[in-house]
């Protein structure tokens, strides 16, 4: 008789252990239309994912920035994120909105949004986001 007991118990402690979230790496990944990585980063910031950049996240890319809370972002010494203006007037505001005013002034202090990329690599990279 015990051992069906034991057996329920286990069953619920189990059950009451916290689920780990999913980790999605980005590594080489050089965008695209940001109405597309803006819906993306949105349903995978509603599942509570979390993200470690492990290589270049540029442009379209850029926008997870607005959408997974950043102690959910991790980077590794090879991380870096590109930023630069969309083709699109709207897009680039949508990439605007993303960045939190931290990054906006790292990018601003970097000469802003042009056609030309400006990187945000280590180490600077770490005064923004912890190490993974």
């Amino acid at each position: 008789m015990r051992f069906p007991l034991l057996a329920v118990g286990t069953l619920v402690l189990l059950s009451c252990a916290p689920a780990t979230a999913e980790t999605i790496d980005v590594y080489d990944n050089h965008g695209g239309r940001v109405a597309d990585y803006n819906a993306r980063w949105a349903g995978l910031a509603a599942r509570g994912v979390s993200v470690r950049i492990v290589g270049p996240c540029q442009s379209a890319c850029t926008v997870l920035l607005g959408h997974i809370p950043r102690n959910r972002i991790c980077v590794t010494p090879k991380a870096s994120f590109g930023f630069h203006l969309a083709r699109l007037p709207a897009a680039t505001e949508t990439l605007r909105r993303a960045y939190a005013s931290d990054i906006t002034g790292w990018i601003n202090r970097h000469g802003g949004l042009t056609n030309t990329f400006i990187w945000l690599r280590a180490p600077e990279i770490y005064r923004y986001f912890k190490k993974c």
